[in-house]
């Protein structure tokens, strides 16, 4: 049985047709789902290039494919290419194909479409949560508050619907969007941690090449991440009179602004923007070289950057939001977007040694339940919840007629809608200058 996989993850292509990729998503991530089907079909944004990166990582081989629909970046330009999108998605899926949908996501919400037409079983993978990927401060667009409660209530429903759903969080997501009674649940992280990319010795010493070392690893394509209120929090630290440099890997759309924003606040001498960096040893190489890893996100799952952070040992901040309580204890957390906050608490560690040692211990120990050979059973488990429901779905007749229709269950309700217990939307300290 093959597999159909959607995801947001944007892909370049050449003309002697190869796949790219420059961070995550290579051949190696798609091997997993090899162990229980046949083929993988990668449903997912594309951009030709004449010539690939140099640090570009190969996608497709034998088995591993790709479908790709119309590039787009952003919310706004989905909107303007929402219908060329669903078009391409007209023939993603094969009559006998399994299917996951890692989501939230606008590729997945068109090909579930579909799905709902035949009464076929799919899987999710909840990777992220858009209550918080479209709070206030996190998207500047001028229909952030009709997104961000349009998608959530979509994730609802499409949990509520899969015959399998897989978080990448142990309970933060789960209620939020809790899976049908009666589907397979279970929960792992997306990231690629061979053993080799675990430290084996916590750090002992630290800032040994100068000023303190900050490091932000997340894309720039959004703003989500919150790299402003890093900017702003090593600013402040800064003019305090704590020396320090700061290192941002990450590219897309805002990469500009955020520059802006260093020069404005007076840090643009201490901070680099490193751009793309592949993933694996040359993503490691710039963790081991820093001295303390921040992601002030304003939304998550479980960040995968700083999953692997901590698996080269270093000392992480983050903030409360997500799955990232799952990762660090409360003491290394600030609230997102407080800068102020941010730049105390970087303060805060930086000037106490053995607290920071502490962290690089503790952290290797949390790291390490992340490892592939730790996560492994949990996905074959999950893959296999998927490929069972597709194979009775067939044995029952497979597609339904066209005339037929989804039951009213699966349209959703009015509570649907909202969200309860989860607060409402407040201004945002900062909006980005790009538009």
């Amino acid at each position: 049985m093959d597999l159909v996989v959607s995801l947001e993850h944007r892909f370049d292509t050449t003309p002697d047709g190869a796949v790219w990729t420059r961070t995550m998503f290579p051949r190696s991530f798609w091997r997993r789902y090899l162990e229980v089907f046949d083929r993988v079909r990668i449903v997912a944004r594309a951009r030709c290039l004449e010539k690939a990166a140099d640090d570009s990582l190969r996608v497709d081989t034998e088995g591993i494919e790709l479908y790709a629909v119309p590039y787009y970046q952003g919310p706004g330009q989905y909107l303007r290419r929402m219908f060329q999108v669903r078009r391409a998605l007209g023939n993603a899926v094969g009559p006998r194909d399994a299917v996951i949908l890692r989501v939230s996501s606008p590729i997945a919400n068109g090909l579930e479409r579909r799905l709902n037409r035949q009464r076929r079983p799919f899987g999710v993978e909840v990777v992220c949560d858009p209550w918080d990927v479209f709070a206030p401060g996190a998207v500047g667009h001028p229909l952030r508050c009709l997104l961000r409660r349009h998608f959530a209530a979509r994730l609802r429903r499409q949990c509520r619907r899969a015959s399998a759903a897989a978080y990448v969080t142990q309970d933060a997501l789960q209620r939020r969007y809790p899976p049908a009674p009666e589907a397979f649940s279970t929960y792992y992280s997306s990231v690629e941690l061979p053993a080799e990319a675990v430290r084996a010795t916590p750090r002992a010493d630290f800032c040994r090449q100068g000023p303190p070392h900050l490091i932000a690893v997340g894309t720039l394509s959004q703003t989500h991440k919150g790299i402003d209120t890093l900017i702003d929090a090593a600013a402040r630290s800064i003019r305090s009179g704590l020396p320090l440099r700061l290192s941002i890997v990450g590219d897309g759309i805002y990469r500009a602004d955020l520059e802006a924003l260093a020069r404005w606040t007076g840090c643009a001498d201490h901070t680099r923007f490193l751009g793309t960096v592949a993933s694996g040893d040359a993503v490691r190489r710039c963790l081991d070289e820093a001295d303390l890893f921040v992601l002030p996100s304003r939304s998550e799952g479980v960040p995968r950057a700083m999953i692997e952070a901590m698996a080269r040992g270093l000392p992480c901040i983050g903030t409360h939001v997500g799955g990232i309580p799952e990762l660090i204890p409360a003491e290394d957390r600030v609230e997102p977007g407080d800068a102020e906050a941010l730049a105390a608490k970087i303060r805060e560690i930086l000037v106490d040694p053995d607290r920071m040692k502490q962290a690089s211990r503790r952290n290797l120990e949390v790291a390490a339940r992340y490892r592939d050979d730790q996560l492994h059973g949990r996905r074959i488990a999950f893959y296999e919840a998927v490929r069972s429901a597709t194979e009775r779905w067939l044995l029952r007749g497979g597609p339904l007629r066209r005339h037929e229709q989804p039951s009213e269950d699966n349209r959703g309700t009015e509570a649907d809608r909202s969200l309860p217990g989860v607060p409402s939307p407040q201004a945002g300290p900062w909006q980005p200058l790009h538009h």
